[in-house]
């Protein structure tokens, strides 16, 4: 797959299509360093499942895990930045979300062996202050 670079805006628009072609359950992870987009297309991701443009999605950062019920389904959305180990993620539950609902993973490198075979891997990195590499792959 290739990078495109995008704007923001065009950002949340890939989020957006995103979630209109993923069926539950699905495992999304988002790779790439601080402050490049990753809540930002989280964001746009759930509030078009929950298609409410105003519904607050805050960023899990100090909470880890956010859940929101949609027609779909459950949508868990973790930023595992603070783990100390990746046990913290038994404690969670979010092994079992995966099963079930669409998981939204910040920070995935965190996950360490129980990275999930089939997923869909979402590369970010920073161009310039408005623009965005971005790269979407789906393993199988």
């Amino acid at each position: 797959m290739v990078d495109i670079v995008v704007s923001l805006n065009a950002l949340q628009n890939q989020a957006e299509s995103l979630a209109a072609a993923v069926d539950f359950p699905c495992c999304i992870l988002l790779w790439g360093d601080m402050g490049v987009g990753k809540t930002t297309f989280s964001k746009a991701f759930i509030r078009s499942l929950l298609k409410d443009n105003k519904t607050e999605v805050p960023s899990p950062t100090f909470t880890l895990v956010q859940t929101y019920q949609t027609d779909k389904g459950e949508i868990w959305h973790s930023d595992l930045y603070r783990l100390k180990s990746a046990e913290e993620i038994l404690e969670l539950g979010l092994l079992e979300a995966l099963k079930t609902s669409i998981c939204l993973i910040e920070w995935p490198d965190r996950l360490q062996n129980y990275l999930p075979n089939r997923r869909i891997d979402v590369y970010l990195s920073v161009i310039d202050e408005y623009h965005r590499s971005l790269r979407i792959e789906e393993k199988i």
